[in-house]
């Protein structure tokens, strides 16, 4: 027996089923993995889906990766296991969400597809969605607010996504976005789309579309 395992623990089923959540949500519960370089536009663009979602009425909660690292994951750091334990913490709680009916939106750069592939494997299929924020390595540093790109390259940072790291692009993510050309508004709607298509939530009233001078586009 391994020190530190849980023993003698057994699964509770509640009498208030995820089913019954989502009926009583109006919609069904998904996992969003937003994944992409630093710089990409992954938390901007998680929280304006949430923002869409919320003014319609949908329960949602983004799992950003700075502030998980402030609380859930504050003990660890950049090696690569605990970059593997950060990942595998982070699904264990986005699936404990989906079983609350909410749909869990993620921002991280989890660049290995070991990783995100452990997290899709904790679901069942079609439950977690794979969205891959497209935007060149130059746009990430020009965009580069926390000069992090910038320190990476002068050797002040190690195992640097994109510089001293590898980004392991997904081969068959559910939906490519174009974040490193393309208007927020534009990658929004794409996502609202994928989630309508998917039957995970309803059409929006034509009334209600994304305004173009919303005060979140970049």
């Amino acid at each position: 027996m391994e020190q530190g395992k849980s023993t003698n623990v057994v699964w509770h089923h509640a009498t208030v089923t995820r089913e019954r959540r989502e009926a009583m949500n109006g919609h069904k519960s998904v996992i969003l993995w937003f994944t992409g370089l630093s710089g990409s536009g992954k938390s901007t663009l998680a929280h304006a889906v949430e923002e869409q979602l919320h003014k319609h009425g949908c329960r949602t909660f983004v799992f950003d990766g700075d502030n998980v690292r402030h609380g859930l994951c504050a003990d660890l750091g950049f090696s690569a296991d605990d970059r593997v334990e950060n990942i595998r913490r982070v699904g264990e709680m986005a699936k404990l969400f989906l079983e609350a009916g909410v749909m869990a939106l993620t921002a991280f750069i989890s660049p290995f597809r070991s990783d995100r592939a452990r997290v899709r494997s904790l679901v069942p299929h079609g439950e977690f969605l794979e969205i891959y924020c497209r935007c060149s390595l130059e746009i990430c540093e020009l965009r580069d607010v926390k000069g992090l790109y910038k320190r990476a390259r002068a050797g002040e940072i190690k195992d640097f996504t994109g510089i001293s790291s590898p980004y392991e692009e997904p081969e068959k993510p559910e939906l490519v976005v174009g974040t490193g050309t393309r208007p927020l508004e534009e990658c929004v709607d794409q996502v609202i789309g994928l989630l309508q298509e998917r039957g995970i939530i309803g059409a929006f009233p034509a009334s209600d579309q994304w305004a173009h001078d919303n005060s979140t586009s970049r």
